[in-house]
Order: C-alpha cells, then sequence, then structure tokens
C-alpha cells in the first residue's frame, strides 16, 4: 500500500547497504508531540539508550528488541499507508545504521522525522530529516549530557524540545532560551512531564513571561494513557 499524497518508490530498487538494526516496536499512531501532533504516522523505536532520565516513559525500549534489515523496517513501514514516519528509541543515533535508515526513509519518499535526545552528534542527519532534539533539563537528571554544538546543526525544518519535571525546570529552559537565543535556531517545545508538572501552571508560567515557545502535552497520553505502541 502506498502513502496517500505522496509518490512513494518501490524499495526494491533502493540500493541500501546491507545493514540491520535492533528493533523494541513499529507501530501505527498519531503523533502525540511536535509540530505534526495529530497526523497518523508510523513510529520505528529503536532499542538502546545511553541516558537514563529520570522520568523516561520509553525504559522498555533500553534493552531487547529484535534485529531487521534497513529492507525489512521499509516493508513494514509501507504497509501502514502514511506519508510520515517517526523514527525514535531509546537513542535511535546510538545505533550507526540509524542514518541510513534516515536516509532510505527520505529516499522512498516520506516525510521523516527524527527523535533525538540532544546527547549525541546530530551532524551527519540527512537534511531531509526534520530533528525533534531534546535538552535535558535539570530534572532529567541528565543535564550535564547536552551537547550544546549540536545548536549548530539546527535549521528552522527542527524542534527542540524541554521536558520540564517542576518551576526549577523551567526556569532553567526559560534562561537557556534567552541567552542561548534558542528560537533563532528553530521552534521550541515546553512539554510538562506527565503527573509531575501540571498543564496549567506551565502554560501560565509561559504567559507571564511572553515566551517565544510552543507548549505542547503529549496527545497519545491524553488518548491511550500510557499503553504502549500507541
Amino acid at each position: 500500500m502506498s502513502a496517500p499524497g505522496i509518490e512513494v518508490v518501490d524499495a526494491s530498487r533502493v540500493e541500501r547497504p546491507a545493514e540491520r538494526l535492533r528493533i523494541t516496536e513499529i507501530f501505527f499512531s498519531v503523533q502525540g508531540e511536535s509540530s505534526r501532533v495529530g497526523l497518523p504516522t508510523v513510529f520505528v523505536r529503536l532499542t538502546g539508550c545511553p541516558l537514563r532520565c529520570v522520568w523516561c516513559d520509553t525504559e522498555y525500549a533500553f534493552s531487547g528488541g529484535t534485529y531487521q534489515s534497513i529492507d525489512d523496517v521499509l516493508i513494514e513501514v509501507v504497509q501502514h499507508g502514511t506519508p510520515y514516519v517517526c523514527v525514535t528509541g531509546g537513542e535511535p543515533l546510538a545505533q550507526k545504521a540509524c542514518l541510513t535508515l534516515l536516509s532510505s526513509l527520505c529516499d522512498t519518499g516520506y516525510k521523516v522525522s527524527l527523535e533525538t535526545s540532544g546527547a549525541l552528534d546530530v551532524s551527519a542527519v540527512d537534511v531531509r530529516v526534520s530533528k525533534i532534539m531534546d535538552l535535558k533539563a535539570p530534572g532529567s537528571g541528565e543535564v550535564d549530557k547536552n551537547l550544546w554544538s549540536n545548536l549548530e546543526h539546527l535549521t528552522p525544518r527542527d524542534e527542540l524540545k524541554v521536558v520540564l519535571a517542576d518551576e526549577v525546570d523551567y526556569l532553567w529552559a526559560r534562561e537557556q532560551l534567552q541567552t542561548r537565543q534558542l528560537a533563532e535556531h528553530c521552534p521550541v517545545l515546553f512539554s510538562p512531564v506527565q503527573g509531575s508538572l501540571q498543564p496549567a501552571d506551565l502554560a501560565e508560567w509561559i504567559l507571564r513571561d511572553k515566551l517565544a515557545v510552543r507548549m505542547q502535552i503529549q496527545l497519545h497520553k491524553v488518548i491511550w494513557g500510557n499503553a504502549q505502541g500507541r
């Protein structure tokens, strides 16, 4: 089945290296975050992550998974008939073959986004991919893992996401926004940790300080809760 709205190239005619990836799951859902929120999307969740954020909601992707070739991933993706694909994790860039997967998806005609922690170099990511890159606030326990040089490789097609657990995180994020002029690189998203920071509180702080950011909540959790594969 081809994706509506785009011409998907026959995957069998696209030459690719014989690389494999460790995959936790591939599933079809609505995008719950970023400017693509609400769009039917195929998610390719890669296994493994070098970070251990306190509030991580995908710890099941730290280990396990099954090895699949890039061709096998593309065959599974095309069955869902949507132009949107999100490669996520874990931390997808922890697997070198992720870069090949991203380019292969773009070559095949998909509109591709990458969800990455911001702790690994993004400079080699295909320019056709929209990078949704985290900045880790203090409440994550991994603030020292931010690779600030990544900011140089962001463009207006990318997005910065800051997940906030409390007001301390918010104040830290506000400072980074202002001192590092984050909004000049790309759109900036502030997101509350579910069950830790009330969305209404975050909204009030953003309005009070007139920040040039987009607030988001995780739509998929509003719809389905914390169900895996949603």
